[in-house]
């Protein structure tokens, strides 16, 4: 027969085991979370680093529309004057 200290020692051993346990889980929680944080800070400068070059782009592009208008106006002077006989 087990006495009764025998059972407060088994116990003790399983509650120190479960708190081991309890604890590297929590450190391996605390990793993967502390992992995701980085990678969301990396995602966010990416993304702010593409919407700073977005903008430059933007910024530089050619006026197609108005480069389409001067072209147009361009070929409709060219035209007349070639109907007129010139």
């Amino acid at each position: 027969m087990t006495t009764d200290e025998e059972t407060a020692a088994g116990v003790a051993v399983e509650l120190e085991r479960l708190r081991s346990s309890v604890d590297v889980g929590f450190a391996t929680t605390r990793g993967d979370l502390a992992l995701l944080l980085q990678r969301a800070d990396q995602a966010d400068k990416l993304l702010d680093e593409h919407e700073r070059r977005l903008d430059a782009l933007e910024r530089n592009r050619w006026p197609l529309p108005s480069l389409a208008a001067v072209t147009s106006c361009t070929a409709l002077a060219l035209a007349m004057w070639q109907a007129t006989g010139q």
